[in-house]
């Protein structure tokens, strides 16, 4: 099964900004996880009938397909909350897309470079292709994910592995996470592809399949941690409060009183969480008249608070996107990853008063100390991340194993009614299943959520509602082998993989 010269000429391009443009549908809100599978495999069929220019230019084609529609939000937060025209958001999205396309492009090209360096070595063309689609390919894609995931303070956004937070796949986060469910499934394309070039081996290949899918599926029965004590009731307040009034001084106390008066009806819960940034006035400037106020009446109901505002550091000059928590003592978490250009901005002196988006109050955060202790309430220690940050797991392992739940404030809101939210509540997820820890989840306006050890969400909030979710969650000890490893071993995987592939000269 082959195309020929001439089809591919035509249509290569074409194919390969389809298989781009389906692969959002395998993450959330849509969750077709089986797509992360078949989506590669047709870039894995290209590179086995392309040049290396053709290829590079398929995989920037993709990449196109595959971040325009998948990140496509960002132009939200350009127009639609950050103040910039129409054609200013649109050039600064498809700029922001094409510079994550140049790494499919990269990957792509690689991958077709060293396939014509091994094929030059082995003269059997089923060998050259079986190392090709279950070494050289997998790890290349690997390695690109892993290099988007710190390059310019990295955006691991859409990494494969997070696709599979509903699939029998889930079951291998608490080991390699989630770099290494996108090395497994990218491995399911390249067996795919195999059997489809070789349909005389279905048995073998199918039995492969059938055994890594399987051992997903055992392996999610299996718990890596365990209860801690009795679980605790916890309430998330979700304000929704619009985003354009963030920064109008009418609505400060509005936004003083929503959350007060939200979290007041749920003193009977032994910890309340108020999302990133609930309040756009510094804490500094609060304590004495508003949060110490509630933080007493809290204490007087048991009940502890973890808030999400502005923190002026003592210098009167750099500040924080913070949580804070409220119990018998304060505690602050300073946020450590800033977001590029929309938490700090590279090159200010040049982009302010060029670009609105640039000019919003509050986007010259500084950066928190790495090494800070994990937030304490209601007698448990927690994990913390602010938005963002929770997209980085190996970051998040810092508080573990001592943490025994996560919490996440994040500011959704930025980003509208796409797909954003549904992806980063997501990644969130995957966080719970790479550390056997349970979630929480507030954030201002959708999606907040409550998520078990396993990934599975408790409860959940509506979006664009005024709204207080309430579970119990379990707190839990012990790590699991991400926890005390991190991303090293699938690095390491990934390396021997490509090693293997392109330098080793013997036949498979």
């Amino acid at each position: 099964m082959e195309f020929s010269p001439g089809r591919l000429n035509k249509f290569y391009l074409f194919i390969a900004l389809l298989a781009g443009m389906v692969l959002p549908f395998a993450f959330a809100p849509f969750s077709i996880f089986p797509l992360a599978v078949i989506s590669p495999a047709i870039l894995f069929y290209l590179y086995l009938n392309l040049s290396t220019g053709r290829a590079a230019l398929a995989g920037f084609i993709f990449g196109l397909g595959f971040f325009g529609v998948g990140v496509s939000w960002v132009y939200v937060a350009f127009h639609d909350f950050g103040n910039t025209p129409v054609s200013v958001s649109a050039l600064m999205t498809a700029i922001f897309v094409s510079v994550l396309a140049l790494l499919p492009a990269l990957q792509s090209f690689f991958s077709v470079y060293l396939l014509q360096k091994i094929r030059a070595f082995i003269p059997l063309q089923a060998a050259v292709e079986k190392r090709a689609l279950l070494l050289l390919f997998p790890a290349l894609w690997g390695l690109s994910e892993w290099l988007r995931g710190w390059l310019f303070t990295g955006f691991p956004w859409l990494n494969l592995g997070y696709s599979q937070s509903d699939s029998p796949l889930a079951g291998y986060a608490p080991l390699p996470g989630v770099y290494g469910l996108s090395l497994l499934l990218v491995i399911c394309s390249g067996l795919l592809v195999w059997l489809l070039r070789n349909r005389h081996q279905w048995k073998a290949v199918l039995v492969t399949l059938l055994l890594i899918w399987a051992g997903g599926f055992l392996l999610s029965k299996y718990h890596w941690t365990r209860a801690s004590g009795e679980p605790i009731t916890v309430s998330l307040v979700q304000g929704n409060l619009p985003q354009i009034t963030k920064w109008d001084p009418v609505m400060v106390q509005a936004r003083l009183d929503t959350y007060a008066r939200l979290t007041r009806e749920h003193w009977d819960s032994d910890l309340i969480v108020w999302p990133e940034n609930a309040m756009t006035t510094f804490y500094n400037d609060l304590v004495e008249n508003y949060f110490t106020p509630l933080q007493q009446e809290a204490r007087a109901h048991d009940t502890d608070l973890i808030i999400g505002a502005p923190v002026m550091d003592e210098d009167g000059v750099r500040y924080y996107s913070s949580m804070i928590s409220l119990g018998d003592e304060t505690i602050i978490y300073n946020k450590r990853h800033l977001v590029p250009f929309g938490e700090f901005i590279p090159l200010q002196d040049l982009l302010r008063g060029v670009i609105g988006f640039f000019d919003l109050p509050m986007s010259s955060f500084s950066r928190g100390d790495r090494q800070q202790p994990p937030l304490r309430a209601a007698g448990q220690l927690l994990a913390p991340s602010i938005c963002y940050e929770d997209a980085f797991g190996e970051e998040l392992i810092d508080f573990l194993p001592q943490a025994t739940l996560l919490v996440n404030g994040s500011n959704n809101a930025w980003y509208g009614d796409s797909f954003a939210p549904h992806q980063h509540l997501q990644i969130s997820r995957m966080r719970s299943l790479e550390t056997g820890r349970d979630l929480l989840r507030a954030t201002t306006n959708g999606i907040s959520a409550i998520v078990d050890d396993k990934g599975r969400i408790i409860k959940r909030s509506p979006q664009f509602e005024t709204v207080v979710i309430t579970a119990q969650v379990q707190p839990r000890t012990g790590a699991t082998p991400y926890v005390r490893f991190g991303n090293l071993p699938v690095l390491i995987v990934l390396v021997m993989m490509l090693f293997a592939a392109a330098f080793v000269r013997k036949r498979l």
